[in-house]
């Protein structure tokens, strides 16, 4: 084997052909049987490790493997360090054409095991033994996990399981206690599961378009130990809503807020665009660096808080800050990194597309007494150029995108700016490679990037560059 790819998956090379190989690290030797061949690729099954890496460690999970949100637990956690720097050297490399970029080593974590502080679990209906629907165990209903080997439903009791999908597929992998979330997440997943199963609802099924619990989505407050389940649901009505919440406050009393989101469409799509509260408060809250947020049900916030504050901490580092600097930050969310700029500058402005982040955001603003930062609801692009035809003259732009980076219009706008610092935070080393290299074109020249672990035991990266204004440049190159 030859490396790992940037989806963890091991690569060897037979005459310049490449077979990617879940599961195989970088230096063994392995017998596989080839799956897929492609023209220019092929794929495979490790049958057996023959000589294992020195860096091979045991996995803690018990369904590794078949579940595809960890990519890297048989990797040492250090070379999974070593190897997320190296995904995103090669990506300026290869996909941003860009060389001799200072990468500084991935900065970890010291316990990398129970850091996300938010869950997503998809949810199915199985076969449930007992004799009818009243066999309640300690307030669970009592499940078989070998009917979620596909036993037909028919004349039993039926239950719900949540767990995820597995690689590249949309078959459900139960699993109950998710050794990279929070321990309370399991605990509120099976409570949740238990009463709704109770309250005889049936799960989604994505081929029928039938029944009507899609995901439960767990959201926790490390600091503030406060907790959040938010029902999808494939329908307006919700039996038992208000008394399945209380029950589950009353079970497990972190549960403060419980949210139904109604999403009808025949869509992989997790969200729909309505929302309401089935019992409690409609947020609940988490404190980041010192500062106090309020998260919704359809806002985004970090999901590793502790990580968050590393990477905050680079970005105000990075962007150099004296207090006299007027600070932009696009793609803000609930506005963290926002107040975390607001209180080290003289100005700081937050946009977001989404409207309920941006309702957080003005109120994280007014929980923590922070009043010389504005936030506003639109287009990152259109928003970047009305501020500008204002006369605000920006001496920091963050950039903090989704995974698939910046719109060009927002590169070409900040190019425009001659904003003379750039702070680019990226969870995609391909995206971010992407847009460097148009900023480069526009003039900017990359400093140094800092790739922050934000994901230990998955092949994800987060990564935070400082760009810095050289020149006027030429136009950025079309594509």
């Amino acid at each position: 084997m030859t490396g790992l790819n940037h989806e963890g998956e091991g690569v060897a090379r037979i005459d310049g052909f490449a077979l990617f190989l879940p599961g195989a690290l970088a230096g063994e030797r392995v017998r596989a049987r080839i799956t897929t061949v492609k023209k220019n690729y092929g794929r495979g099954q490790v049958l057996e490790i023959m000589i294992p890496s020195p860096a091979r460690t045991s996995p803690v999970c018990q369904v590794f493997g078949e579940c595809g949100g960890c990519q890297l637990q048989h990797l040492d956690y250090s070379e999974q360090l070593e190897l997320k720097r190296r995904l995103v050297t090669d990506a300026l490399e290869r996909i941003g054409h860009l060389k001799g970029i200072r990468v500084e080593p991935t900065m970890g974590m010291e316990e990398p095991w129970r850091y996300r502080n938010k869950a997503q679990y998809p949810v199915k209906s199985v076969a449930v033994a007992g004799a009818g629907p009243g066999r309640v165990l300690g307030g669970r209903i009592e499940r078989e996990r070998t009917a979620q080997k596909g036993k037909g439903l028919t004349g039993e009791r039926k239950g719900l399981v949540g767990g995820f999908y597995a690689r590249g597929t949309h078959v459900i992998v139960p699993c109950e206690d998710c050794r990279i979330q929070h321990p309370l997440s399991g605990m509120i997943l099976r409570e949740t599961l238990a009463l709704a199963g109770q309250a005889g609802l049936e799960a989604y099924d994505e081929k029928t378009g039938e029944g009507f619990l899609r995901h439960v989505i767990i959201k926790i407050g490390f600091f503030t130990g406060e907790a959040m389940v938010v029902l999808v649901t494939n329908g307006e009505g919700f039996p038992h809503g208000e008394a399945l919440g209380k029950s589950l406050h009353d079970a497990i009393p972190a549960v403060c807020s419980v949210v139904q989101n109604i999403n009808t469409r025949r869509t992989n799509v997790i969200l729909g665009d309505r929302f309401r509260v089935l019992w409690g408060k409609d947020h609940i809250e988490d404190v980041l660096g010192g500062l106090r947020f309020r998260i919704s049900a359809g806002s985004f916030y970090q999901v590793n808080p502790a990580q968050a504050e590393v990477l905050y901490r680079k970005v105000v580092e990075f962007a150099g800050l004296s207090g006299n600097e007027v600070a932009l930050d696009l793609y803000c969310g609930v506005g963290t990194i926002t107040l975390f700029l607001a209180q080290r500058v003289k100005k700081a402005y937050g946009v977001e597309a989404v409207a309920s982040a941006i309702e957080d955001a003005r109120v994280n603003a007014g929980l923590n007494h922070i009043d010389n930062v504005e936030f506003l609801q639109g287009d990152a692009a259109a928003a970047l150029g009305q501020l500008l035809e204002q006369g605000v003259k920006v001496d920091v732009l963050v950039l903090d995108p989704p995974k698939s980076g910046c719109d060009r219009a927002v590169v070409e706008a900040s190019s425009r700016a001659g904003i003379p610092r750039i702070i680019y935070v990226s969870c995609n080393p391909a995206s971010l490679a992407r847009d460097l290299e148009r900023l480069t074109l526009s003039g900017y020249r990359v400093r140094v990037i800092q790739p922050v672990d934000m994901f230990p035991q998955t092949s994800h990266v987060e990564s935070v560059a400082l760009l810095e204004r050289t020149g006027p440049g030429p136009s950025p190159a079309p594509g």
